[in-house]
């Protein structure tokens, strides 16, 4: 059975069974808890866009901890926690925040296992938002997960809609590495199915949701619903696309993308962050590196200009990828 929810609704149900079927987890940051324990009974925060609320009147104050407005002691603490035995999910409200956080994660978290020979586990969740759309500004709206997916021991995910959010998220939980789990703003209030009770995604498997055999259409969490609407655009000019959602970027799949390109002989890829050391720029060097003899045209990037993100509405919207730059992209081309 499933049913139409909101990806943030999807987010909280995860952390609910997670938390459910495991004593060990628990939930820390900065106001997932909130106003929870009051005894007029009103309702908590549930964290900076509510994906957590009712989970503390749930499981009580020792398993869903508010933290200090200190990044570092939070990551720091549960780093500690997650190396003596406990599970912990960690919300870092905006990604924009881990350059406060890095000597946790890149450092610590990312090392331990290796540093230990593989004795030593490190099962870390850190939840956090990502992307532009809702006029936060330049300092709450950045798209930084080409820095984490670019550090040796960390794995790096990023759903596009509430189905594999959920799914997503019980395997990030349940990974005995640390985990970064984005969720772009994009998609957290857009509603898909979703399958009722516990199951996962699997880590590092891109899904193919579209078939198409002119040109493939690479794109990751909220650009997944920008590659569709384009593909269904371009199926009108007779035009059948591919869209690739690669769901995972570390480890990413080689693979699905090398196997798509194959199919098309043409790659548009498309990418929220800036284009300088982005993904968008590895699965590029990747169809050339591996893929240069399936190539019939050059590969296209379609990203957010190597500027800050902008406050006003009409300069963001320029500023984020489009269906018009990706069929633009395509044109070129053919």
């Amino acid at each position: 059975m499933s049913r139409e929810i909101p990806t943030a609704f999807a987010i909280g149900e995860a952390l609910r069974i997670a938390m459910e079927t495991d004593p060990d987890v628990i939930l820390m940051g900065e106001d997932v808890a909130g106003g929870g324990n009051r005894p007029d009974g009103t309702d908590e925060a549930g964290g900076i866009l509510g994906t957590t609320r009712g989970l503390i009147k749930r499981f009580g104050p020792e398993r869903v901890l508010d933290t200090p407005i200190s990044e570092m002691a939070l990551l720091g603490t549960a780093v500690g926690a997650a190396a003596t035995g406990m599970r912990p999910v960690v919300e870092l409200m905006f990604m924009d925040f881990i350059g406060v956080c890095l000597d946790p994660l890149l450092n610590q978290a990312a090392k331990f296992r290796y540093m230990f020979g593989g004795k030593a586990r490190m099962p870390l969740t850190v939840r956090t938002v990502t992307g532009a759309g809702m006029q936060a500004a330049a300092q709450h709206s950045q798209s930084l997960y080409w820095i984490t997916s670019g550090v040796a021991g960390l794995t790096t995910v990023i759903p596009s809609n509430a189905g594999d959010a959920k799914g997503l998220l019980l395997s990030a939980i349940r990974s005995d590495d640390p985990v970064v789990f984005c969720e772009p703003k994009g998609i957290l209030f857009l509603s898909s199915e979703v399958p009722e009770g516990d199951y996962e995604v699997p880590i590092g498997v891109a899904n193919l949701v579209r078939q198409g055999s002119d040109v493939s259409l690479v794109a990751m969490g909220a650009t997944v619903n920008i590659a569709q609407q384009a593909a269904a655009r371009l199926a009108e000019e007779g035009l059948q696309a591919d869209v690739l959602d690669l769901r995972s970027l570390e480890p990413l799949d080689e693979e699905a993308i090398l196997t798509t390109l194959g199919k098309t002989g043409r790659l548009v890829v498309i990418d929220e962050a800036t284009p300088r050391c982005g993904i968008a720029s590895d699965v590029a060097a990747l169809c050339v590196d591996r893929g240069f003899d399936l190539l019939n045209a050059p590969v296209k990037r379609v990203t957010a200009p190597f500027t800050p993100v902008p406050f006003s509405r009409v300069l963001e919207e320029g500023y984020m990828p489009s269906v018009e730059k990706v069929l633009a992209a395509v044109r070129e081309l053919f």
